[in-house]
């Protein structure tokens, strides 16, 4: 084999392995080949469940009769009983008075306990009305996070699958197409070295 052949050899060598690297090795951007990356959404808020309309409170206690009664004293009375009546009130006068004083403060105090008890109610369910209505929003604001979350997770997975995608296909056409150069190269070299065998 004389020196110019083998220069002839080795250019025709360089020749197809720059052929090959063009055809399987040619770099490509991401951008070229995967789409634009999915922008995050912002979500719209949990529409809240329609509350339950409130459930009707037993009425109050009508404390009217009692009120109307506080002198606990009996309709006058006719005849012979009058007379006794009037015989017996000037001796049991003061304990009469005493008990009349007793039913009236009894009654009032009756009246201010359930005028307590109404206010102690109404401030007790609007102070949990306002505990609940500050839980509610501050959970639908988790809600929202989480359907955000959610979203940008959603999108970020499908991504990672788009570029998974690409990196096993890329890797595959580069195997083929290294295969396909190998066996070209294979084929060229064995014509050269059937044109040398002959020359």
């Amino acid at each position: 084999m004389t020196l110019k052949t083998r220069e002839d050899v080795a250019a025709e060598l360089q020749r197809v392995r720059d052929s090959v690297r063009e055809r399987a090795l040619h770099p490509r951007d991401a951008k070229d080949v995967l789409p634009p990356a999915r922008a995050a959404k912002d979500p719209e808020p949990v529409p809240a469940d329609a509350a339950p309309p409130p459930p009707a409170l037993p009425p109050p206690p009508d404390v009217s009769s009692v009120n109307a009664l506080w002198r606990a004293e009996p309709e006058p009375r006719r005849g012979w009983k009058r007379l006794l009546d009037r015989v017996l009130r000037p001796l049991l006068g003061p304990r009469f008075s005493a008990q009349v004083e007793w039913n009236a403060r009894q009654v009032r105090l009756d009246n201010e306990i359930l005028a307590y008890l109404d206010a102690r109610f109404a401030e007790t369910h609007r102070h949990y009305d306002a505990v609940l209505g500050h839980t509610g929003r501050h959970l639908g604001e988790i809600d929202e996070r989480h359907m955000i979350v959610q979203e940008e997770l959603v999108a970020h997975v499908h991504d990672l699958v788009r570029r998974i995608d690409l990196v096993l296909a890329e890797a595959e056409k580069g195997r083929v197409g290294l295969e396909h150069g190998m066996r070209d190269v294979r084929a060229r070299l064995a014509r050269l070295e059937e044109r040398l065998g002959r020359g």
